[in-house]
C-alpha cells in the first residue's frame, strides 16, 4: 500500500508539447502587444499574460495539477502570502510623500 501512495502520474508527451506551444504563442502575443500603444494598460496586459504562462508552468511542468490536496493548499497559501506581502509593500510605497520637484 505504501508503494501505491508514491506512484507518479504519467503525462503524455502530447500534453507537454501542447503546453509548450501555448507558451510560445503567448510569448509571441506578449511581443506583439508590446508594439501596440495602450497607455497604462500595456503593463497590465503583459502581467496578465505572464501570470497565465506561470500558471501553466506550475500546473503542468511542475505537476501541481496532479498533486495531492495538501500540496495544492500549500501553494495557494504561499500565493496568498505573496500577495499580502506585495499589498502591504504597495501601501507603504503609495503613501510616501515623494517630492517631484524639490527646487520649486
Amino acid at each position: 500500500m505504501a508503494l501505491e501512495e508514491h506512484r507518479q502520474h504519467v503525462i503524455a508527451t502530447s500534453v507537454y508539447v501542447g503546453i509548450w506551444a501555448v507558451l510560445m504563442v503567448l510569448t509571441g502575443v506578449t511581443v506583439l502587444v508590446s508594439f501596440i500603444e495602450l497607455g497604462d494598460w500595456n503593463i497590465v496586459l503583459a502581467l496578465t499574460i505572464a501570470t497565465i504562462k506561470a500558471t501553466l508552468v506550475v500546473l503542468f511542468f511542475m505537476h501541481l495539477y496532479y498533486s495531492s490536496t495538501l500540496t495544492k493548499v500549500t501553494m495557494i497559501a504561499a500565493i496568498f502570502f505573496l500577495f499580502l506581502l506585495l499589498a502591504l509593500s504597495m501601501t507603504d510605497y503609495l503613501t510616501r510623500a515623494w517630492l517631484t520637484n524639490p527646487g520649486h
